[in-house]
């Protein structure tokens, strides 16, 4: 790491996140003042007037420049999509952890223009106002999250477009496509030029963006006195006044150009998850090979400015959230993925010598920001898993390893061309989509023990008392494991309905309310059709819906078809008031549930055909349902923080869980539960069938002893292969002991550099709640292969 980078490193780490009205007051202003326009062109028209008056930062030792607010460490909000209280600013300035510096102006501004102009009308509101009473009822009862009703839909992944066209290239297609519109025959020939003169708006907003930096940096040039520096900043002038509006011509402006499409791209809106740049290796790399081959680029200087990059990615902490979530929510992260390796567009490996010196950056930087992955391929060479490795046994949770050749098939299944399956891959914790090609929305976590519990009381909701669910029978009455069963999926696909009539809705309000231009023109077939990003102008149209605890609801139904069915060691009606009371009085009952189920993770037949039965039931329930943009629904698996949130709201569970723990993360089993090592998890977990998934997502803990050493290293590595040979979709690992977690608990003063993987992201251990603590201590440590 060199000197500059070092610097920048502890400035970005040093540095406090705080809460910036700048973009708000922005927006609200130009909203206040802009006059009847279409909803394109209002986005539009607002993302320049944000682009233009903004403040322009560039820091000292920067070569890579520009900020997602007035200087780093700063969050802007996003009052249009969802506006914070008074109240949300103290919760967010005063949290002992995760907090956000509010100013006392920012509050004043907060007060005297923001909330009087978007209070009630902000997406939020319109999508609470819209729903139905099914709907809130069972969001309430945490059946399910939406996660459009505080960040809009986004989970976007950038192809290659902004390495081989600039900005006025797709300026002159828009152009192209606006020549074309038949105002005769096609009755929806205005809606396309309105949104086509939005993109082109947008477009004219970011270039303008990249000349103001290149403004700044000329002034900065013409005041230093130092000749190594000022030589940088006319250097930095430069890049900005080529890229974004024309094609990079170098390394140096190849990361700059997508940095400006980066902030840009989350300027607009609040996408959820951020923003990320996919195959950064790839499409890097013929700049890396001219660059370095005619001798204008060394390898370290190459390092250097890739340092640069990754500094910039840990200066934007996530936009925080609102109400309760704002209490709640735990990470800075704003779930940026970096993709390494993979496959070419022709199936060839897509390792190459740039994929290393990544590589090398990642385990270098050390930074929470951006997340990184492997994308395993078998024709992937063994010495990038390794080296992958290597960097994951030091123990702070990047890169997570993805099967590349899975990745693949999953979207060869749901209709992608072998092209751009290929050029595809992961972003956020897991999912899977076509690269600058494809909407991916997640649409939210679906709490799958929790219906459970609703179908084993006929409808209600024990921790109410409500019935929000369907009568599908007294279970005191079902004869057998399969009356259960069909009474679970009849309960499931109620509440999925229900979840799936909200969706469409609220497809349509962003569709119609809140259009992305810009983002629209970065993605394949919307200058083309003249549609939007959130209206189906991508290639692909996918909405997902991500189970949450088939672990914890394998297990459940293990024990009720074991010890009622199969044993009759209970009855129904002694297991439900053993659940009704939490086990007070019925500890021998809860330890029977607990140690003498057949559970999944260990590699047996019956709790694993249960695990099956789960999986198609969500599958069949979801998968191919139309959305309102011309996609499907599917379903992948994953529950980031939120199987400790949907465990507050469950009861006690027939594998013997205590009321209100946390579930089962991911596809993992359930904390503790598998007891026979890693190699069992991953046939365990290999049941699934991940092809029919758009992702999964599988936690394993390990002591460090246990991965040391080159054969500790090749463990791992055989570990990995195999579980990707039985058609795993990812794997992931924490390195670290439970004593040690617990010490840093103890004693968090002492351990505030410890980082763990979390889901999909790391953090620091002591910035994560005391109940994401203890479940992370929970889940079984493995200390053999």
């Amino acid at each position: 790491m060199t000197e500059r980078v070092a610097r920048l490193r502890n400035c970005s780490l040093a540095a406090r996140p705080w809460l910036t009205l700048e973009r708000a007051a922005l927006v609200t202003e130009f909203y206040r003042e802009a006059g009847p326009l279409s909803p394109p062109m209002l986005r539009a028209g607002a993302l320049a007037h944000v682009l233009e008056h903004r403040t322009i930062y560039i820091g000292a030792d920067e070569l890579i420049v520009g900020e997602r607010g007035p200087r780093p460490k700063s969050a802007p909000t996003y009052p249009e999509i969802c506006c914070h209280s008074l109240a949300d600013f103290e919760v967010l300035n005063s949290r002992e952890k995760i907090s956000y510096c509010v100013t006392d102006e920012a509050r004043r501004t907060q007060e005297e223009k923001i909330i009087p102009y978007w209070q009630g009308h902000s997406m939020r509101d319109r999508i609470f106002a819209e729903m139905e009473p099914a709907w809130k009822d069972a969001y309430e009862a945490g059946i399910y999250t939406e996660f459009m009703e505080q960040r809009s839909p986004g989970h976007t992944v950038l192809g290659d477009v902004v390495y081989h066209k600039g900005l006025l290239d797709l300026k002159r297609e828009v152009a192209e496509s606006l020549a074309r519109l038949d105002f005769f025959d096609d009755p929806l020939a205005w809606d396309k030029q309105q949104e086509l003169k939005a993109m082109d708006v947008a477009a004219d907003a970011v270039i303008r963006f990249a000349e103001r930096h290149a403004e700044m940096a000329e002034k900065m040039a013409a005041a230093e006195s130092d000749a190594e520096r000022r030589a940088e900043l006319e250097k930095i002038a430069d890049v900005c006044r080529h890229v974004p509006a024309h094609a990079p011509r170098d390394f140096w402006e190849a990361l700059q150009a997508y940095w400006f499409v980066h902030l840009s791209v989350i300027t607009e809106q609040n996408t959820w998850d951020s923003f990320s740049p996919g195959h950064l290796d790839q499409h890097l790399y013929p700049f890396y090979e001219r660059d370095t081959d005619n001798g204008t680029l060394t390898r370290d200087q190459a390092q250097e400015l890739l340092g640069c990059f990754w500094v910039k990615f840990n200066n934007q902490p996530a936009p925080p959230k609102v109400g309760v979530t704002a209490a709640e929510s735990g990470t800075y992260t704003d779930f940026c993925n970096i993709n390494n390796g993979g496959l070419k567009a022709d199936g060839s490996s897509g390792v190459n010598d740039l994929t290393y010196l990544i590589l090398d950056v990642i385990d270098e930087m050390r930074l929470l920001q951006p997340s990184s992955n492997l994308q395993l391929s078998k024709k992937s060479p063994e010495r990038f898993l390794k080296r992958g490795l290597e960097i994951v046994r030091k123990g702070w949770g990047q890169p997570s390893i993805f099967n590349a050749d899975m990745v693949v098939e999953e979207l060869l299944r749901q209709g992608k061309s072998i092209e751009d399956a290929r050029a595809g891959g992961t972003s956020g914790c897991v999912e899977t989509g076509a690269f600058g090609k494809e909407a991916y929305i997640l649409t939210g976590y679906f709490n799958l023990p929790k219906v459970l519990e609703i179908t084993l009381n006929n409808g209600v909701d024990p921790r109410t008392g409500k019935r929000i669910g369907i009568e599908t029978g007294d279970p005191l009455e079902f004869r057998t494991y399969g009356e259960v069963f069909g009474a679970l999926r009849r309960q499931l696909r109620h509440f999925i309905d229900i979840k799936i009539r909200g969706n469409n809705v609220i497809e349509r309000l962003y569709a119609r309310n809140l259009p992305a231009p810009f983002l629209s023109m970065l993605v394949s077939d919307c200058i083309a059709k003249g549609k939007d990003y959130n209206d189906g102008g991508p290639r692909y149209n996918s909405s997902y819906i991500m189970g949450v605890a088939p672990g914890t609801c394998t297990d459940c139904l293990s024990a009720i078809r074991y010890h009622v069915f199969d044993r009759k060691a209970i009855s129904m009606a002694e297991l439900l008031e053993a659940l009704r009371v939490n086990f007070e009085g019925h500890e021998k009952t809860r330890l029977m549930l607990w140690n003498r189920t057949p559970k999944y993770g260990n590699d047996e037949d019956y709790a694993d055909t249960i695990l099956e039965q789960v999986f198609d039931a969500f599958f069949e329930e979801i998968n191919g349902r139309p959305n309102t943009k011309g996609g499907t629904y599917r379903v992948n698996y994953l529950s980031t923080t939120c199987h400790v949130y949907f465990g507050s709201v469950t009861g006690a569970t027939p594998d013997g869980r205590k009321a209100w723990e946390p579930l089962s993360d991911g596809i993992s089993p359930a904390q503790g539960a598998d007891r026979r090592g890693p190699t069992a998890v991953i046939k365990s977990a290999a049941r699934m069938d991940h092809a029919r998934t758009g992702g999964t997502l599988l936690n394993q803990k390990f002591t460090p002893r246990v991965v040391e050493g080159e054969e500790g290293l090749s463990n791992m590595a055989h570990l990995v292969r195999s579980y990707f040979k039985l058609d795993g979709h990812h794997i992931q690992f924490n390195v670290v002991t439970a004593e040690t977690l617990r010490e840093a608990q103890a004693h968090p003063e002492k351990h505030r550099d410890l980082i763990v993987r979390v889901a999909g992201y790391s953090d620091y251990f002591c910035d994560l709640t005391a109940a994401l603590q203890n479940e992370i201590i929970a889940r079984t440590e493995q200390v053999d292969f």
